[in-house]
C-alpha cells in the first residue's frame, strides 16, 4: 500500500471527529506510548524479561501498525507528504550510506 494511501486512510478515520489531529507534542507523546508497548512485546519474546501467565500476547505487527497510524498523524497534522519524505530518505540509504555496511557477494 502506498504511503498516501495510508496517510489518507489514517485521515478519514480522524475526519469523523470534532478533534481533529492532537497537538505535535501530544502525538510524540502517544508515538513513546507505542513505542513502550513494542519494546515491552520484544523484551518479552526475544529478551529476558518473559510475560505472566496473566499477561496477554500482543502482535507485533499490530504494535508496529499503531505507530505506524500515529507517525500518520503527525505527518497529516503538519502537511508532511511521507511518500516525498521516504524518497528522500531512500535516497540518503543508496548515496551516503551505500558503503556503510557489508554486502552480500
Amino acid at each position: 500500500m502506498a504511503l498516501a494511501k495510508v496517510q489518507k486512510d489514517v485521515d478519514d478515520w480522524v475526519q469523523q471527529y470534532k478533534i481533529l489531529y492532537w497537538q505535535p507534542l501530544e502525538q510524540m507523546t502517544h508515538l513513546t506510548e507505542e513505542a513502550g508497548e513494542l519494546a515491552r512485546e520484544l523484551n518479552h519474546r526475544f529478551g529476558p524479561k518473559k510475560k505472566k501467565s496473566s499477561e496477554d500476547v500482543k502482535e507485533i505487527g499490530d504494535e508496529i501498525g499503531d505507530m505506524i497510524f500515529t507517525l500518520c498523524c503527525i505527518a497529516n497534522a503538519l502537511k508532511i507528504d511521507l511518500s516525498q519524505s521516504w524518497g528522500r530518505v531512500m535516497e540518503r540509504r543508496y548515496g551516503r550510506d551505500n558503503e556503510r555496511y557489508e554486502k552480500r557477494i
